[in-house]
């Protein structure tokens, strides 16, 4: 699953959107085993979309070679927080996923904190893939914070963004507990 969805990003980052719907839904297929395949394909096609919205913002904010961060944080990413919403709403997650994620992919650019809301709304995804509206559940001691999970993937967005080998390689391993623990959850273990 780790690997998929790191070739996920690396298919974002060519330009190949099919690709990237393929491996997402391989994915989403198992950690989202609630789903019908005609509900894993949506939600894939929405989070994938939703990326593409996304780069095209990038995109419309470019100037001088870089992305202008004014321009990002003024954008209107309604497009980008539709898609996620129709993803939010197929896998049973909470609304404010698509408004956290949404959050976190703008401030990524901008300069902002990214890492707060990306956590959080891989706090409403989890959620859904394991079908426990109590997670996470912590120990007494310790409450606040989102719990391993969400951390392993800011971590892996941050690896993401170095482009290199190396680093995707150490993202596709700190996100292979992330997905061990949804499997877990899907076979009682």
């Amino acid at each position: 699953m780790a690997v998929n969805f790191g070739k996920l990003f690396l298919a974002d980052d060519e330009g190949l959107q099919s690709k990237a719907i393929r491996y997402c839904e391989s994915v989403d297929r198992l950690q989202f085993q609630h789903l019908n395949a005609d509900e894993v394909q949506l939600a894939s096609e929405a989070y994938v979309e939703a990326l593409w919205e996304k780069d095209d913002l990038e995109l419309a904010c470019m100037g001088s070679g870089c992305i202008q961060k004014d321009g990002i944080r003024d954008a209107d990413y309604s497009p980008v927080r539709k898609k996620l919403r129709t993803r939010a709403s197929v896998i049973g997650a909470d609304q404010r996923y698509a408004m956290q994620k949404a959050k976190a992919w703008q401030n990524h650019k901008s300069g902002g904190d990214y890492w707060t809301p990306y956590q959080e709304a891989q706090v409403y995804e989890l959620r859904a893939a394991l079908q426990n509206p109590e997670f996470p559940e912590k120990p007494k001691y310790g409450q606040s914070g989102p719990g391993p999970e969400p951390m392993r993937y800011a971590l892996a967005a941050e690896l993401h963004d170095m482009h290199t080998d190396k680093h995707h390689q150490q993202a596709v391993e700190v996100l292979t507990p992330y997905f061990q623990r949804i499997l877990e959850a899907h076979t009682n273990e």
